[in-house]
């Protein structure tokens, strides 16, 4: 079972790299709504990418279950992967992450796009911390 958990681990770290590069590689093109619109779909792939990262970690590192990305995120704070200010951000990116589906909505879209590059660097950082830790 262990041997299964830590494989589950490995893979989810795996995917979250993965989107973590195609969201840094989105983030490198020069402006336009396309490129706007193509970089806030990445960041939905790699929010979802990460957070089940951090939910694996806590299952099989610390015997916890959490089942929401808010819970996840509160939880690594405790457990000292990120501190109480990227938690915070970390909740703020969650609500951002639920408001994707009004990127129809060019203001939401514009405030979205703005908040990328500190989303992916806090997610870089949370990626980076399970994998010194774990991998």
């Amino acid at each position: 079972m262990e041997r299964e958990r830590q494989y589950k681990l490995k893979m989810k770290a795996k995917v979250a790299k993965r989107a973590l590069d195609t969201l840094q590689e989105i983030m490198d093109e020069p402006y336009s709504m396309i490129i706007r619109d193509a970089a806030i779909q990445r960041f939905e792939y790699t929010f979802e990418a990460i957070w089940k990262l951090v939910k694996e970690y806590l299952i099989e590192r610390e015997g916890l279950i959490c089942n929401s990305p808010k819970s996840c995120f509160r939880e690594a704070f405790r457990m000292h992967l990120i501190n109480e200010d990227e938690s915070m951000q970390a909740l703020y990116m969650t609500d951002d992450r639920n408001m994707t589906t009004h990127t129809y909505h060019e203001d939401v879209a514009e405030e979205i796009y703005k908040e990328l590059s500190g989303y992916y660097t806090l997610m870089n950082k949370i990626y980076t911390n399970i994998v010194r830790e774990c991998l």
